[in-house]
């Protein structure tokens, strides 16, 4: 196994730390970038998304890049009436999600880093829930939930766009729902189809180290959840047949943002 490392932007946050652990443990060299200085990790990298020159520095002499770092939601959604109406599309979507994966995408094409995973959302099949359409396969036209979801359907795009044209390979990962405070995990308790989405830390951990790991290449959407309880809400057949990777956990092990 090559000695150069893996970049992975967001390494501080709940995922971050989750892909960072499982990476060391399998023994792969891990750098990290994030607004914070990340636990534990010496190679890292203190930066934001919109410094290009922070972004290409973190992803100099990597051999791919898990992308993980954005603005993590929508102010809010349901919108409410005034002053409960507004949106961080321009705020906050908008440079992270958009101007920062074009830094990203842009420093993996400059480097001559080949290989490029992105940390999409099952928020952009969330018109299936409605319809009552599921599970969502990874052909399925996007019916995003919101705004945030919008930034995550031009990330798949734009996957595709630089392998296509830069001879990247990229994978795009629709992932479930990993709780980052309390209310969240509160927010999966009470919905089933919420526990069905659910994904745990060492569930994320795992699949991050297999997306980095097997031997894939080309242009991919597959989706990462942990195990359903109710019903199967996202096709994972094809998470299994490119990365050889199945869930092991489900509701509620590891939601708990304490552990």
């Amino acid at each position: 196994m090559t000695t150069a490392p893996v970049l992975v932007t967001g390494s501080a946050g709940r995922l971050g730390r989750a892909a960072v652990a499982a990476l060391l443990e399998a023994g792969v060299a891990v750098r990290g970038f994030d607004r914070l200085p990340t636990p534990g990790l010496a190679d890292a990298v203190v930066g934001e998304l919109t410094d290009a020159t922070a972004v290409r520095r973190a992803a100099r002499g990597v051999r791919c890049v898990v992308h993980l770092a954005a603005a993590p939601d929508d102010l809010r959604y349901p919108r409410g009436d005034s002053p409960h109406d507004g949106d961080n599309f321009l705020s906050h979507l908008v440079p992270a999600n958009v101007v920062g994966l074009y830094h990203v995408l842009e420093a993996c094409r400059q480097e001559g880093v080949k290989r490029v995973v992105l940390a999409s959302s099952g928020q952009v099949v969330d018109g299936y829930f409605d319809e009552n359409s599921l599970p969502a396969t990874v052909t399925a036209l996007p019916k995003p939930r919101y705004l945030y979801a919008c930034t995550k359907v031009l990330m798949e795009a734009m996957g595709g766009v630089y392998a296509r044209a830069h001879g990247l390979d990229v994978l795009a990962v629709r992932l479930g729902w990993c709780p980052r405070d309390a209310g969240q995990v509160a927010e999966i308790a009470a919905d089933p189809d919420n526990q069905d989405v659910f994904l745990s830390p060492t569930d994320a951990g795992s699949f991050f180290e297999r997306a980095v790991n097997a031997p894939w290449a080309g242009h991919h959407v597959v989706y990462a959840t942990s195990r359903h309880l109710h019903r199967l809400c996202y096709d994972l057949g094809p998470t299994t047949r490119l990365l050889g990777w199945s869930p092991r956990e489900s509701w509620p092990t590891g939601a708990d943002p304490g552990e």
